[in-house]
């Protein structure tokens, strides 16, 4: 029964039966299109997928043949009361406005057995009252506060740096809850709703109905340390192992001012400073990580200073060297940050934590009132009579550009940072930069909303892509401004001594690398930075920042290579020379990175100039420390683990009454009974019934 407008035709479990039946008959192809004429695929949306820890596990998932209701769209909270009571078609599929995805009405949605799943409509603009789905706390227990240091801190006592979080997504579901990322989309589910779903006049809405199905079954159970040792066992006693989760890991990408020999160890007397932000954020759906404040800006700013400080001329001979580092899976308890801590400890990182002379980091730097950058250091720690006197120079610190320092209580804690994961090793001068004195002035923290329009980045109307990556917005002169600030500040805990006026962030490349990182990755300048066979990294959909599982994740390889192409220099190599750098004579072979690149395109043809970039950067393991020890209960390392999953996916169609549905099958079966009855019988007379007349004796001519 097709009902025209939209193409949508109903079925249900009898209907499906036939057609099953009829497409082993008939065939694949004819199948599918029958397929096609039942369900209308949803293509863009994002799951909402289960991650486990040491003790818990948390987000959604479908049952393993997915989850069928009813649509009834909630545009307010009054609606609910149709799907939790009145509605008599129940389970129900729930269409959210997104401004009504609360924690207080989720859960009222977890309660109750009405409800079969949940697609969530994107709220445009966003909300204004702001939403977190992350923790007050975040990343509680991991940092350095704990009952054996400064136990007054612990558990964000003193400062709630998160008051917007409620935790939403650390909630665990048992229904799968899917956001709907594409308008049309949403119209289209709205549409066939009002068709055949809304109550009129009071009067119970008559099938067919309106249904989503939501597919989103994932493998992993319980927590990190059931699922690890199944994928374990799995391992060791299976040919065709299917284990049922992954560690969340990926990689730190690193480089220093002054090239290192990374095949050994520095000198013990030698001296870096580290100057660190992180470049991974998280949301409530699987890969849907804007980040916009809580990573991009700064991880852009602290880009846009490494450049800064390789133009000036004396750098590499100043005293101290200065190390760029961007920690990956900091948001899933510093992954990125403890791995490198870890792996200095057990020597297996060039550079030893004896060697650190001070710890310089960026937090979120965009959303500054009155161009004040706050100050954060360790109270604890200032108590050191060696300490005190080293991060006092550091926040002192402030050449001008626009910038005020202003240091924060010294009796406050320091907000979430890698240098936690620092100071739980050693006492190390250092400060974290921020745009807050004490809660974070990011409303969306951790959310899909935390996006470029979060950082007030805007453009004028009409301007082509090319005008669009080009074009300096306010954001990217004030990022430029706190970068100008952070290069000269490096400069002098360098032991710089020269003229900081000259070191200048350029708002322009910041405003590229905001264009690429947060709206089109596609774009000529990210397509002229990065290898000939690495084009898949760049695509037209808005960019993310999850770290995902296993591989290197578009994020980590992208600031990898505009680090590379901002601090590093063109040298005259021929591909294979850059390819295999270690055939060269090149003396200083060992303290470079050389990578080909596919260069610009040549503007007189449609051809590009590839060129060999000479960097010292390097990638090194964001994998925690607890999957190495095999600790999968740890409570001093990261745990966060992902469920494998085989079918994500959704779709609407109308189905029957199920009266409908079991007359349809009952005639189905009685129509295959016959079609069987009947070819029995016609087989059993065949001799009879398809014998000719000439057939019972021989032809006399």
């Amino acid at each position: 029964h097709n009902t025209g407008g939209g193409g949508i035709t109903w079925g249900g479990c009898g209907l499906l039966f036939i057609l099953n039946f009829v497409s082993f008959s008939s065939g694949f192809c004819w199948a599918n299109s029958v397929e096609r004429k039942i369900y209308i695929p949803l293509n863009k949306t994002a799951p909402c997928v289960r991650l486990l820890n040491a003790t818990h596990q948390i987000g959604c998932q479908s049952s393993m043949s997915g989850d069928t209701g009813v649509i009834h769209v909630v545009e307010k909270e009054q609606d609910l009361k149709w799907v939790l009571t009145d509605g008599p078609h129940p389970p129900y599929m729930v269409l959210l406005e997104g401004e009504l995805f609360t924690r207080e009405l989720m859960l009222q949605l977890k309660g109750s057995s009405r409800i079969s799943g949940l697609a969530v409509a994107i709220s445009k603009p966003s909300p204004a009252q702001g939403f977190s789905p992350g923790l007050k706390c975040p990343n509680d227990g991991f940092g350095v506060y704990s009952n054996n240091y400064g136990p007054q801190y612990a558990h964000c006592n003193w400062t709630v740096w998160n008051p917007l979080g409620n935790g939403l997504a650390y909630e665990d579901f048992n229904f799968p809850i899917f956001l709907l990322e594409d308008a049309n989309e949403t119209q289209v589910i709205k549409q066939c709703y009002q068709d055949h779903n809304l109550p009129q006049n009071g009067s119970v809405p008559e099938y067919p109905l309106c249904a989503m199905q939501l597919f989103a079954h994932m493998h992993a159970v319980t927590n990190t340390v059931t699922c690890m040792r199944r994928s374990s066992l799995q391992t060791a006693f299976s040919l065709n192992p299917e284990e049922v989760c992954d560690a969340l890991s990926d990689y730190n990408v690193w480089s220093t001012l002054k090239p290192i020999n990374t095949s050994s160890k520095i000198d013990p007397m030698d001296e870096v400073i580290i100057v660190a932000t992180r470049i991974d954020s998280h949301s409530f759906f699987w890969n849907v990580a804007p980040g916009a404040e809580s990573a991009v800006a700064s991880f852009v700013t602290h880009l846009a200073a490494a450049e800064a400080l390789h133009k000036v001329p004396d750098v590499q001979k100043l005293p101290r060297n200065i190390m760029f580092t961007f920690f990956q899976g900091e948001t899933f308890d510093y992954i990125g940050s403890s791995r490198m801590v870890y792996d200095m400890q057990m020597d297996k990182f060039p550079i030893r934590l004896d060697n650190i002379h001070s710890f310089l980091e960026l937090s979120q730097v965009a959303l500054r009132n009155s161009s004040v950058l706050w100050v954060h250091t360790d109270p604890v720690s200032r108590r050191n009579e060696s300490i005190q006197p080293q991060v006092m120079k550091l926040s002192l610190l402030s050449m001008g550009a626009n910038v005020t320092l202003q240091e924060v209580s010294q009796s406050q804690p320091l907000p979430p940072s890698s240098f936690q994961r620092f100071l739980r090793a050693k006492q190390i001068p250092g400060v974290v930069l921020a745009d807050h004195r004490t809660s974070f002035q990011n409303r969306y923290y951790q959310s899909m909303y935390d996006t470029a329009e979060n950082i007030l980045m805007k453009y004028p109307e009409g301007l082509s892509p090319e005008e669009t990556l080009d074009y300096v917005t306010d954001t990217a002169k004030s990022l430029a401004e706190v970068a100008t600030v952070v290069a000269r500040a490096l400069y002098q805990l360098a032991g710089g001594t020269g003229n900081t006026s000259a070191i200048q962030a350029d708002p322009r490349m910041v405003s590229r690398m905001l264009y690429g990182f947060l709206i089109k990755t596609n774009n000529s300048w990210f397509q002229s930075i990065i290898k000939q066979d690495l084009k898949g990294l760049l695509g037209d959909e808005l960019p993310q920042h999850y770290i995902a599982v296993t591989t290197l994740v578009n994020t980590t390889q992208l600031v990898q290579y505009v680090l590379a192409n901002l601090t590093g220099t063109v040298v005259n190599f021929t591909k294979e020379e850059c390819l295999n750098p270690e055939k060269t004579p090149n003396p200083e072979k060992e303290m470079y990175v050389y990578t080909w690149v596919q260069g610009s395109r040549d503007p007189n043809s449609t051809s590009r100039v590839p060129f060999c970039v000479q960097s010292t950067v390097h990638l090194t393991k964001a994998a925690s420390p607890a999957f190495e020890l095999k600790q999968w209960g740890s409570t001093e390392y990261s745990t966060w683990t992902e469920s494998r999953w085989k079918d994500i996916r959704a779709r609407i169609f109308l189905v029957a009454s199920k009266e409908l549905e079991i007359i349809t099958l009952v005639v189905g079966i009685a129509i295959l009974i016959l079609s069987l009855l009947a070819t029995y019988f016609i087989n059993a007379k065949a001799h009879v019934l398809f014998s000719s007349p000439g057939d019972g004796g021989a032809v006399a001519y």
